[in-house]
C-alpha cells in the first residue's frame, strides 16, 4: 500500500516542485531525479508483488471519507476549470459545456445519494496492473526525460509560442500520477476522477502552443473524451440507483458477469473507446499531432490511450459470449481495418504513427470483446510491445525532425548514412511494431484460433478472422515502405553534423534496450505478467479455460527467430554504412555523379525516388466517413443489445 500511495502522490509533488523551480537548470534536474524516482518505485512495486495473486487494500473509514470528499471537490473544481476554459469555444463546439454539466450532474446525483454502495476494498494490485505500472513509470518517465532538451529546442524554434515549460512539465507529471490512479483504483468514483484528470491534462497539453489550430484540436479532444466521461458517469449512476447490481467496486462489477453487469460495462466500454480513440471518436488523437512530440508520445504509448484499452481488457470477462462483446469486437475490427488502410496514404511520420496507434488499439479492442484467455493474453502482450515500440518511434521522429528539419518520411531517405545510430533505433521501433510478437507470428495466430471458436452468432468468428487478415496486410506495406526509405542509398551525401542532446540520447537508448529485452525475454514477460492474470480469471470462473494456447516450444522458436531479425539494426550501429556515389543509367546523359541527368530537351532533371502512397486507390475521406458511420451503427446496436 505505501508504494501505491507513493506512485499516485509523488508525481503531483514532483510536478509542483518543477512548476515553482527558480531556473531552467534547476527544473531540468528536478525532472531527471523525479523520473529516476518514479522508475525506481515502479520497479520496487513489481518486485514486491512478483507473480502474486491479486492483492486488495482497504482504508480506514476516516481516511476513506476524507478522500471521498477530496475527490468530490476535486471533480467539481476540475469541471469549473473546464467551464472557464470554454470561454474560447466556437459556435460548433457548443456541446462541450453541456457535456461538462451533464457529467458533473450525474456524478453528484450518484455521490450525494442518501444511500450508495459501500466500498470495502479501495485499491488493488495484480500482475496486469504491475505491467501497466512499469509502462507508465518507465516509458512515461523516459518521455519526460526526452522532453527536457526537446522543449528547449522547441521553444528556440517556435518564437511565437509562449514559453510555458514549468506548467508543461507539471501537467506531464500530473498525467502520470492520474494514470497510476487509474491502474490501482478499485473504487469506481475514484477511478472516474483520475480518468477525468487525464482528459484535462490532454486538453491542456494539446493546446500548449496556443495557436488556433492547437486550441481547436484541444477542444476536439476534450469534447470527444467528455462523451466517454458522461457514459462512465452514467454507469456509476446505474450502479447506484439502478436495479440489480449495486456496487462501486471494479472487481465486483467484473465478477458479476454479463447477467448483472452488462449495462454498466457497456457504458464504461464507450468511455474506453473514446479514450483509446476508436472510431467514431478517433479524430481527437489525430488532432493531437499538433502538440510537441513528447506529448504525442505520451498520449499514444504509455498513458491516455492505454487507459482506455486497460479498462476494456479488465472488463473483458463481462463481454465474453455476448452480442455486446461481439459488437465491441467489430468496432475494434472496423477501426483496425480502416486506419490501417488510411495509414498507407500518409507521408507525415507522426500521422503514420497516429493511424497505426489507432489500428493497434483496434486489435486490442477486438480481443477484449471476445473475452477468452487467449485473446486477453494477446491483448496484454500487444499493450506491452506497443507501448515501448511506439514511444521509441515517436521520440525518434521528434529528434530526427530537429536534426533534418522535417518529419516527412521521404526526407528520411538514407538516414542510415547520415545518422546510423538514430536510424538503427528507429528501425528497432518499426520492427517492434509489426514483428514482435503480436504482429506476423504469435498473437495473430492465437487470435485466429480464438475467433474461429466463437459461437455467439453464425459466422461471427469468420468475420473477425477476415478483418484481422485484411487489416494486417496494409500494416506490412506502410512499415516496410518506411524501413526502405531509411536504408535507401541517397543520391547525394547530406551529412548531419549536430549531435543528439544527452537527455534525448539517454531516453532513446533506454527505450531501444527495453524493446530488445522485451523481445528477447518475451516468454518471461508472459510468465510474469500474463499467465498469473489469466490463470486467476480462469480459476475464479470469470473466463472459460481453453487449451488453444501456443505451445511453449513454438513460442521459444519464434522468439529466437524474431531476436535474430532484431539483431539486424545493430549492423548499422556497429558498422555504419558509408556513402558511395553510384552512377547508374538514367535514360540520358548523367550529370553530377548520377544524382541528375540531362534529358532529351537538354534540361537537367533531378533524380527522385518516392514511395507508393496509393492516394488514387485509397480515398482517405471516403473511407474514414464510411468507417465512422459503420462504427456509430455498431455502437448503437451494442447499447441496445446490453438491455435484456
Amino acid at each position: 500500500m505505501p508504494l501505491i500511495v507513493l506512485l499516485i502522490g509523488f508525481p503531483l509533488i514532483a510536478g509542483l516542485a518543477i512548476l515553482f523551480a527558480p531556473t531552467h537548470a534547476r527544473r531540468a534536474d528536478l525532472v531527471r531525479w523525479s523520473v529516476y524516482g518514479l522508475g525506481g518505485a515502479a520497479l520496487a512495486l513489481a518486485l514486491s508483488y512478483f507473480r502474486m495473486e491479486p492483492q486488495f487494500f482497504s482504508l480506514g473509514a476516516g481516511v476513506a471519507g476524507a478522500l471521498d470528499m477530496a475527490f468530490l471537490l476535486g471533480g467539481i473544481a476540475l469541471s469549473a476549470y473546464l467551464l472557464f476554459a470554454c470561454r474560447r469555444i466556437k459556435g460548433r463546439e457548443w456541446y462541450i459545456p453541456l457535456l461538462i454539466l451533464a457529467q458533473t450532474g450525474l456524478m453528484l446525483f450518484a455521490e450525494l445519494a442518501p444511500e450508495h454502495p459501500e466500498v470495502a476494498r479501495h485499491f488493488y494490485v495484480d500482475s496486469f496492473s504491475i505491467l501497466m505500472t512499469l509502462i507508465v513509470g518507465l516509458v512515461g518517465g523516459l518521455i519526460c526525460l526526452h522532453a527536457i532538451r526537446y522543449m528547449q529546442d522547441y521553444q528556440a524554434h517556435e518564437h511565437e509560442v509562449k514559453d510555458r515549460r514549468p506548467a508543461f512539465f507539471f501537467m506531464l507529471f500530473v498525467f502520470l500520477g492520474a494514470m497510476f490512479g487509474i491502474v490501482f483504483s478499485n473504487h469506481l468514483p475514484w477511478l472516474f476522477f483520475f480518468w477525468e484528470v487525464t482528459t484535462l491534462c490532454s486538453f491542456w497539453l494539446i493546446s500548449y502552443s496556443g495557436t488556433e489550430e492547437a486550441v481547436r484540436n484541444g477542444f476536439r479532444a476534450l469534447g470527444l473524451n467528455l462523451i466517454g466521461g458522461v457514459a462512465f458517469a452514467g454507469a456509476i449512476v446505474w450502479l447506484t440507483h439502478g436495479p440489480g447490481l449495486h456496487t462501486w467496486e471494479l472487481d465486483q462489477l467484473i465478477a458479476a458477469g454479463s447477467t448483472l453487469a452488462l449495462i454498466p460495462a457497456v457504458l464504461i466500454a464507450i468511455a474506453g473507446l473514446t479514450k483509446s480513440a476508436q472510431l467514431p471518436f478517433s479524430s481527437w488523437l489525430l488532432g493531437a499531432m499538433v502538440a510537441p512530440t513528447p506529448v504525442s508520445a505520451l498520449l499514444h504509448s504509455s498513458t491516455m490511450v492505454k487507459a482506455g484499452v486497460f479498462l476494456l481488457v479488465k472488463l473483458s470477462p463481462v463481454f465474453h459470449d455476448t452480442y455486446a462483446g461481439f459488437l465491441l469486437s467489430l468496432v475494434g475490427g472496423v477501426t483496425f481495418l480502416v486506419t490501417s488502410l488510411v495509414a498507407i496514404n500518409q507521408r507525415n511520420a507522426k500521422r503514420v504513427l497516429a493511424y497505426s496507434t489507432i489500428a493497434n488499439l483496434g486489435l486490442i479492442v477486438m480481443c477484449a470483446g471476445v473475452g477468452t484467455a487467449t485473446t486477453i493474453w494477446a491483448a496484454i502482450l500487444l499493450i506491452l510491445f506497443h507501448a515501448v515500440a511506439k514511444a521509441l518511434l515517436f521520440l525518434s521522429v521528434g529528434t530526427t525532425e530537429h536534426l533534418i528539419g522535417s518529419r516527412d518520411i521521404e526526407d528520411m531517405e538514407g538516414l542510415v548514412y547520415r545518422r546510423p545510430v538514430l536510424a538503427a533505433m528507429m528501425l528497432v521501433g518499426i520492427l517492434g511494431m509489426f514483428l514482435a510478437p503480436f504482429g506476423m507470428l504469435l498473437s495473430k495466430y492465437t487470435c485466429f484460433q480464438a475467433f474461429l471458436t466463437m459461437d455467439v452468432m453464425p459466422g461471427d468468428g469468420i468475420l473477425l478472422a477476415a478483418i484481422l487478415a485484411f487489416g494486417s496486410a496494409p500494416t506490412l506495406f506502410f512499415w516496410s515502405k518506411w524501413m526502405g526509405k531509411l536504408v535507401a542509398m541517397p543520391r547525394r551525401p547530406n551529412p548531419i553534423e549536430a549531435a543528439i542532446p544527452r537527455d534525448e540520447a539517454i531516453a532513446l537508448f533506454a527505450l531501444t534496450v527495453i524493446t530488445y529485452v522485451a523481445c528477447a525475454l518475451f516468454p518471461l514477460a508472459d510468465w510474469i505478467f500474463v499467465q498469473p492474470y489469466t490463470e486467476f480469471l480462469t480459476g475464479a470462473g470469470l473466463i472459460p479455460l481453453t487449451d488453444d494456447r501456443i505451445p511453449w516450444e513454438t513460442i521459444a522458436m519464434m522468439t529466437a527467430m524474431l531476436g535474430g531479425i532484431f539483431l539486424l539494426p545493430l549492423i548499422f550501429w556497429l558498422r555504419p554504412p558509408r556513402f558511395a556515389v553510384v552512377s547508374g543509367y538514367l535514360s540520358g546523359a548523367n550529370v553530377d555523379g548520377g544524382a541528375s541527368y540531362r534529358g532529351a530537351m537538354g534540361a537537367t532533371r533531378e533524380v527522385e525516388s518516392r514511395g507508393y502512397y496509393l492516394a488514387g486507390f485509397i480515398q482517405e475521406d471516403l473511407l474514414v466517413r464510411r468507417g465512422l458511420l459503420g462504427a456509430l451503427l455498431l455502437l448503437t446496436l451494442m447499447l441496445l443489445s446490453a438491455n435484456p
